[in-house]
C-alpha cells in the first residue's frame, strides 16, 4: 500500500511531516482532511478510529500507523537514512531537538487551532484578542530561537550546518503563521536568513500551503531578503 498522510493544507505539524517526506524522496499520497468545514473531519468517526486524538498530521503505510509530527519525521529518519536530518554526534543530536522542541512544544501547540478556537467560542474572546495571544507567544518564542541561532556555531545556510533538517523542519511552518497575522520579522533576522534558504528548495517550496491539493489560499507574503 502506498504511504498516506492525513493532512491539512494549513496544519504546521502537517506542514513539517510533508517537508520532511520531500526531503527524503519519499512517494506518499495526500488524504486530505479539512479541519474547519462541517465541524472538523478530524472530528468524525472515521478518523477518530485511525487517530484517537482527533488531530493532524497522521501518518500510514499500510500497516503502521504513527501520529505525532515529530515522532513521524524520525521514524521516516530511521528507515531511510540519506539525506539525514539529525547529526550524527550525540550531543548535536541532543541540540538540535530541543530547538526543534522549542517550536513544536512551546510556540505552536499556544497557537494550534482548537485552542484559538476553544478562546473564541468558549471563552468569548474576540478576533483581535485572540490575534494579540497568538503574536505575544509566537514573539516570546521566536526572540528565543533568534537568540540561540544569531550566536551558535553550528549554524550554517541552515540551522545546522548547510543541509536543512529537523529544525529548519520545524521553523519554517512556525514562520508561515508568524507572517500570516502580519508579524514585523525584522528582529529575527538569523531565522528569516533559514527561512529564505529553506524556501529556495523545491522540497519545501512543494510542502508549502498554496501546493497542497486542499489549498484554498496562497502562501503568506514574505519580505525579500535583505
Amino acid at each position: 500500500m502506498k504511504t498516506q498522510l492525513y493532512s491539512f493544507w494549513r496544519s504546521s505539524a502537517a506542514f513539517r511531516v510533508r517537508i520532511a517526506l520531500n526531503l527524503k524522496g519519499m512517494a506518499y499520497e495526500v488524504i486530505p482532511v479539512h479541519l474547519l468545514k462541517d465541524g472538523g473531519g478530524q472530528r468524525t468517526p472515521e478518523y477518530a478510529s485511525k487517530n484517537p486524538n482527533r488531530l493532524v498530521p497522521l501518518y500510514t503505510d499500510g500497516t503502521h500507523a504513527i501520529h505525532q509530527s515529530l515522532a513521524i519525521i524520525e521514524y521516516l529518519d530511521e528507515i531511510q537514512a540519506n539525506p539525514p536530518l539529525l547529526p550524527l554526534s550525540a550531543i548535536d543530536r541532543a541540540w538540535v531537538r530541543s530547538v526543534a522542541m522549542d517550536v513544536a512544544i512551546e510556540i505552536h501547540p499556544l497557537n494550534n487551532l482548537r485552542v484559538l478556537r476553544y478562546l473564541m467560542k468558549t471563552l468569548g474572546v474576540s478576533p483581535e484578542a485572540k490575534d494579540v495571544w497568538s503574536q505575544h507567544w509566537m514573539t516570546v518564542g521566536l526572540e528565543s530561537l533568534e537568540k540561540q541561532l544569531s550566536t551558535d556555531a553550528r549554524v550554517g545556510r541552515f540551522a545546522y550546518g548547510d543541509q536543512p533538517g529537523l529544525i529548519d523542519i520545524c521553523l519554517v511552518p512556525q514562520i508561515f503563521n508568524a507572517l500570516s497575522v502580519k508579524m514585523d520579522m525584522k528582529a529575527y533576522p538569523t531565522l528569516m536568513g533559514i527561512f529564505h534558504q529553506c524556501m529556495a528548495l523545491p522540497a519545501f517550496i512543494e510542502a508549502s500551503w498554496e501546493n497542497q491539493i486542499d489549498a484554498e489560499g496562497s502562501n503568506p507574503f514574505a519580505p525579500p531578503q535583505e
